[in-house]
């Protein structure tokens, strides 16, 4: 008679099968983290005066960047030559941003007691509070005239406010609400709930460096390449997730439509002169019926882009309006799922 090898091996059957078990308990924490870290920063941002005094993560993370340029980026060597460093540059900074989040992940309290901490220390690489603040300044500086718009979209777009008539302004802090929901808030999210603090924390500094030196310019042509070029990966997700959220979003935002947003994405994304941006910028465009993107004026260059949506050119200060209400449906619908999947993993 065969025996049942299971009465012997109960380690052996899925539910407690302590890898499995370990992995779900890191899930169970990871998540956690990153949706009590969600909350915290959209009740308290990054407080001013901590800023004031310790500075923020980003700024030490672009300290690192700035000295690894400085030492590695040199002009007189060749481009390949310089391409090879960029890959050490990012090779350091990931290791050195990862090993002080994994150090101090251990140093917190152990288990459950550790979490608010951590939480507080991811909610700091999250920008949904800032992202709103800037954005609605953009609305807010538009009512009161075209010169205070210009001034208010210029702290969070790099194209020339100079070039921007009205429409101009409405769309620019619309395209950057779109992407920077992706890249400023669900990455972030997706990999701290992934890899906890260590996870949140690397993507951070790749995103920064990207910003920094993820340049086609003499000098960072070469030495941005990989940083430039692992950014593009780790985006993937994110901006896949901020598309079906701002999609989510649209069927709960009034004169929003989530089917001409699906519709706009699975059409105009791919075109996009970046592999993410065009995801939710897609989305918002198709949401709103606006025509989003296109030729765009950075300095005194002008840089070719397709457009993403079919709507209106012309976009207005109510879009903006509209568009901060969709973005807000979006993020009360992140971390919804959050918390959905949180419930799920606790009822296993």
């Amino acid at each position: 008679m065969m025996k049942d090898s299971r009465r012997h091996r109960p380690g052996l059957v899925l539910g407690f099968h302590p890898l499995y078990r370990l992995r779900l308990v890191h899930l169970l924490f990871t998540i956690s983290l990153a949706l009590l870290a969600l909350v915290i920063e959209a009740a308290f941002g990054y407080p001013a005066q901590l800023y004031r005094i310790i500075g923020h993560p980003v700024t030490w993370i672009g300290k690192l960047i700035d000295r690894l340029d400085r030492s590695l980026n040199k002009s007189d060597e060749s481009f390949a030559v310089r391409r090879a460093k960029g890959v050490l540059a990012l090779i350091i900074l990931l290791a050195v941003s990862g090993t002080a989040a994994t150090l101090l992940q251990a140093m917190t309290p152990g288990g459950w007691l550790g979490l608010l901490p951590l939480a507080c220390l991811v909610s700091s690489l999250i920008a949904q509070r800032s992202l709103d603040q800037h954005v609605v300044a953009v609305a807010k500086g538009l009512e009161l005239g075209l010169t205070e718009g210009r001034i208010a979209v210029a702290m969070i777009v790099g194209r020339n406010p100079a070039y921007l008539d009205s429409s101009g302004v409405a769309r620019a802090a619309i395209e950057s609400l779109a992407e920077n929901f992706s890249d400023g808030i669900v990455a972030p999210l997706f990999w701290t709930a992934a890899g906890g603090l260590p996870g949140g924390v690397m993507y951070k500094a790749a995103n920064t460096a990207d910003s920094m030196i993820g340049h086609k310019n003499e000098r960072f042509a070469a030495f941005g390449w990989a940083a430039a070029r692992f950014d593009d990966l780790i985006n993937l997700p994110a901006s896949r997730l901020a598309a079906l959220w701002l999609i989510l979003a649209s069927l709960v935002t009034p004169g929003a439509s989530a089917q001409r947003a699906a519709a706009t994405v699975l059409r105009d994304a791919r075109h996009h002169r970046s592999p993410n941006a065009g995801w939710p910028e897609a989305a918002m465009a198709g949401a709103l019926d606006l025509k989003l993107a296109g030729p765009r004026i950075y300095g005194e260059e002008r840089v070719e882009d397709v457009y993403m949506g079919d709507g209106r050119r012309e976009a207005t200060l109510d879009d903006i309006k509209k568009a901060i209400r969709l973005y807000r449906a979006a993020c009360v619908i992140q971390a919804g799922v959050l918390a959905l999947i949180l419930a799920a993993l606790v009822a296993i």
